[in-house]
């Protein structure tokens, strides 16, 4: 079949940072081109995105499917009725509120000139807040299954990261970075320096691995 149809609210509701809930959209419909999720907030006054800026070249377009938001980027406040739509350019600081309950908001990005390449955060969502929390033994208990069923790289990076912090998981973690290393080699030189790894950095394995 050459199309897949969803409505937002069939889409698991993904708690995510800053009392955010995300809905993954990409995740969800298979898609492969572009990064797309939506924002919804159950209440006025909720937060529907992080704050936050996206790094350079990206650019994204938020569009309001329903509801209101008011947008604050950079200083600046942007009213945002139903059907309203926002670019928002890299590197320029962003986040937006619902002004009605119910309020949803399609976000659609991309890096500037360059193929994308799905990384899988959508995937990590739900587990990050336990990560923040440092509750490692909770992200490997919930985390291991599914992020292991899937083809992206970054997530078991986090995985993997988890294991390290946690203690007694080593051989884990390593097994963990090397199917992330093989997916994605660029994340050789995050290992490098990201103090997540720093237990490991006295291992063989580890020190093979990261060249």
């Amino acid at each position: 079949m050459g199309y897949r149809v969803a409505t937002v609210d069939e889409l698991q509701d993904i708690a995510y940072r800053q009392g955010t809930h995300m809905r993954p959209v990409r995740h969800h419909m298979g898609i492969s081109a572009f990064g797309t999720n939506a924002w919804t907030a159950a209440n006025v006054g909720d937060r529907l995105m992080p704050e936050h800026r996206e790094d350079p070249g990206i650019e994204e377009l938020y569009a309001v499917l329903r509801g209101r938001a008011r947008f604050e980027i950079d200083g600046e406040t942007v009213d945002a009725p139903d059907g309203t739509l926002v670019f928002v350019g890299p590197e320029v600081n962003r986040t937006a509120f619902a002004e009605e309950a119910g309020t949803t908001v399609l976000a659609v990005g991309s890096r500037v000139g360059q193929p994308y390449e799905a990384g899988g955060w959508e995937v990590w969502a739900e587990f990050h807040p336990a990560y923040e929390a440092g509750d490692y033994d909770a992200v490997i208990d919930r985390a291991r299954e599914p992020l292991e069923a899937t083809e992206y790289a970054t997530p078991l990076y986090n995985l993997a990261c988890c294991e390290a912090l946690a203690g007694g998981r080593t051989e884990d973690a390593i097994g963990h970075l090397r199917v992330a290393f093989e997916r994605r080699p660029s994340l050789r030189d995050l290992a490098k320096e990201d103090t997540d790894l720093d237990s490991l950095r006295d291992e063989p394995a580890f020190r093979e691995l990261v060249g």
